[in-house]
């Protein structure tokens, strides 16, 4: 199964995948970031598609179909979301149930761009990590995986969400590996 990781930023979690020794065929980055080195340096194929507009007047659209393109131009079978920058529910659409993400919470709870800091407000004695594949709608795939982590007493924003991402770092790479096998849907 020819792998492709969309990546942004320091591609903490592209090191982790690749430590793992996930075969990774393709890395896409949004912007010029530590994550296209990191790739590069593997030897992985990366190319960089970068969007240049944040403003309201960002054309998704024409930008997914272009990374849709991109993926299917190096036989891709198999999208990672790895902190990519950009949400681009069309590639979910184009690769049904094979795109995969990772979330800071088990999900159902504390969908969104601020789970973490949702959990604290809410005093959950224990979050976590879900591993689901990317649909259209936001965080509403079907869950591959959840590791619970617990919150400590004067957990902050920050000191929870690296706990959360050590973890991640982990299930993450594991559970790819298991879609490759066909052990995971």
């Amino acid at each position: 199964m020819r792998v492709g990781v969309l990546a942004s930023g320091s591609g903490t979690i592209l090191e982790a995948i690749l430590a793992a020794d996930v075969p990774v065929d393709l890395v896409v980055v949004d912007r010029p970031c530590r994550a296209l080195e990191l790739a590069r340096s593997a030897g992985v194929a990366a190319v960089l598609h970068e969007r240049t507009d944040f403003s309201k007047r960002f054309d998704r659209a024409a930008y997914s179909k272009e990374l849709v393109r991109i993926l299917e131009e190096h036989g891709v079978e198999l999208v990672v979301s790895a902190g990519f920058g950009t949400v681009v529910p069309e590639v979910a659409t184009a690769f049904p149930e094979r795109m995969l993400n990772t979330h800071p919470a088990l999900l159902p709870s504390f969908k969104g761009w601020h789970a973490v800091r949702d959990a604290l407000a809410r005093g959950v004695k224990v979050t976590g990590c879900t591993v689901h594949t990317l649909t259209e709608e936001v965080d509403e795939g079907t869950i591959l995986a959840q590791e619970a982590v617990p919150v400590l007493p004067g957990d902050t924003e920050e000191t929870l969400h690296e706990r959360i991402k050590a973890v991640e770092r982990r299930l993450f790479p594991d559970t790819i590996k298991k879609v490759i096998r066909g052990e995971l849907p």
